[in-house]
């Protein structure tokens, strides 16, 4: 077991995932791919703040995953309008 009490296997999958979440959110078009990647930085980052929570860290521990969720927040917000999704009414 590592950091946190999670085992090595999850840590290499999420690092896995936030690599191609970034590649999909550089890379132009993808609209819909873009929003989910955000979405998983999103609960990757939350769930971080939880479990450091739970786990009774400091609250210095805790700055980096809050700040990465806000920075993930504040992206996704002030994104283009080229890459927002265009709701369509039926």
């Amino acid at each position: 077991m590592l950091a946190l009490g999670y085992p090595a296997y999850f840590l290499t999958m999420l690092g896995v995932w936030k690599i191609l979440g970034v590649i999909a959110v550089l890379v132009p078009k993808f609209s819909l791919l873009k929003e989910w990647a955000y979405a998983g930085f999103f609960f990757s980052m939350s769930g971080a703040v939880f479990s450091h929570i739970a786990s009774g860290n400091a609250v210095s521990e805790i700055f980096g995953p809050s700040l990465l969720l806000v920075l993930t927040v504040v992206s996704w917000y002030f994104r283009p309008p080229s890459r927002r999704i265009v709701a369509v009414n039926l």
